[in-house]
């Protein structure tokens, strides 16, 4: 395919979304830093509630007694009491001092719940947090979505919602005050260089699109992961297989920005792409160890490159890793995020939830890349002109537009094994 169908192609439809930070996304609860969420881990969680190591003994209630002693017989004004009580919980998770780790009310489990499983009520765009600034910005609008018909564009910084300010919070906490019920109105207050500007949408329904395929030049098939979640797998299956139709003779995975997702998700792509045997274990604090393999079934036997940066993290590191240990691919761009440790989601009997870190992960080597990140075995960078230019517009908008030293660097490296 030449430059200008491959064009065509793009002009078409072809859009490329990617999530990326250094880790929040799920365009919703994957923190910049990325998470690998086990959503099965609850079913195995013994909590021991007959012998729990710290007890709120009468010294602890007493004093919380006598703080609401005083809160009710001198604050001068009134308080929620169910403010008060959620605040208690979050303030336990909090203490943990794990910035993975955290307390969900009941409203925010069940919008969490909707992001994990690939639809919610928003509008409609991937988000991150800048990890130097603290910021929490626009990666992708999706198309037709909310977002996209209210002008946001990507790289525009959240300032509020609904007038709250969201200084200080995290992407979780961002993403949990735009989602709502389908029909309500949210207006998102951003900042685009020196100016803000207020953007009202009405939420609706927005089904996650997490990947995009097309074909390069060579009959090297393109497929971006944006984020693993509930959806992705049978999203990725079928990009697979209709490149597989056109002729496929290489494939391109690209995970950058990727910040993660679900360890199920993930393992389910590697199980359909790898031959039989481990792909990635998980050990908890009590040495306990699960393992995740593969069946004999393989889709992968063509050269194969992932593409990855600093921003690919957690589950996307998984996926890296598993690939890289099989040499079932080489590694393309830089040093990933490094997060290897896992997330469960434990529900609570009144609706509310917990997200806690229960695991380490280690890749099929037995290699734990927390703090380290998987490193790459061909080494490309984004020259800094690209790089402001993803950063501003987006990695969609750098592959149509040209000078992706990554994409490159990955496409020469299948075409010297097929030549």
């Amino acid at each position: 395919m030449d430059s200008e169908q491959q064009k065509e192609t793009y002009n078409k439809g072809v859009k490329i979304g990617i999530a990326i930070g250094g880790l929040s996304v799920l365009l919703v609860c994957m923190i910049a830093a990325g998470i690998v969420v086990s959503l099965w881990f609850q079913k195995k969680v013994v909590t021991e509630r007959q012998n729990p190591t710290l007890k709120l003994d009468s010294e602890v209630t007493d004093k919380m007694n006598m703080l609401l002693d005083y809160m009710n017989g001198t604050f001068l004004y009134d308080y929620d009491e169910d403010a008060l009580s959620e605040k208690i919980y979050a303030a336990m998770m909090d203490s943990l001092n794990d910035p993975y780790s955290c307390y969900y009310t009941a409203e925010e489990y069940r919008q969490m719940m909707e992001s994990t499983n690939g639809t919610f009520y928003g509008m409609g765009a991937v988000v991150t947090t800048n990890p130097e600034t603290g910021d929490i910005y626009i990666v992708e609008p999706y198309e037709g979505s909310p977002a996209e018909e209210a002008g946001v564009l990507p790289g525009d910084i959240i300032r509020a919602v609904d007038g709250t300010d969201i200084a200080g919070m995290n992407s979780d906490e961002v993403v949990n005050l735009i989602h709502g019920e389908e029909g309500t109105t949210v207006v998102v207050t951003f900042q685009r260089g020196d100016e803000r500007y207020d953007a009202t949408m009405v939420r609706r329904a927005v089904d996650v699109k997490t990947v995009d395929s097309f074909m390069l030049d060579d009959s090297i098939g393109y497929i971006m992961i944006s984020h693993f979640s509930a959806v992705t797998y049978k999203q990725f299956t079928e990009a697979y297989e209709k490149l597989e139709e056109e002729g496929m003779k290489a494939v391109i995975f690209d995970v950058r920005a990727n910040p993660g997702g679900r360890l199920d998700t993930v393992n389910d792509m590697l199980d359909y792409l790898l031959p039989e045997g481990l792909l990635v274990y998980t050990v908890d604090k009590k040495g306990g160890r699960d393992e995740f393999n593969s069946d004999a079934a393989s889709k992968l036997d063509i050269p194969c490159a992932v593409i990855a940066n600093g921003d690919s993290a957690s589950a996307s590191e998984v996926f890296c890793g598993a690939l890289q240990d099989y040499d079932a691919a080489e590694i393309v761009g830089t040093q990933t995020f490094g997060k290897g440790i896992v997330q469960s989601i434990i529900s609570l009997y009144d609706g509310s939830a917990i997200k806690i870190t229960v695991e380490d992960y280690y890749t099929p080597n037995g290699n734990n890349i927390h703090g380290i990140g998987i490193t790459p075995d061909i080494k490309a960078e984004l020259d800094e002109d690209a790089a402001l230019y993803a950063r501003i517009h987006g990695f969609a908008e750098l592959v149509m537009e040209g000078g992706d030293a990554q994409l490159d660097a990955a496409a020469e490296y299948l075409k010297s094994k097929l030549n």
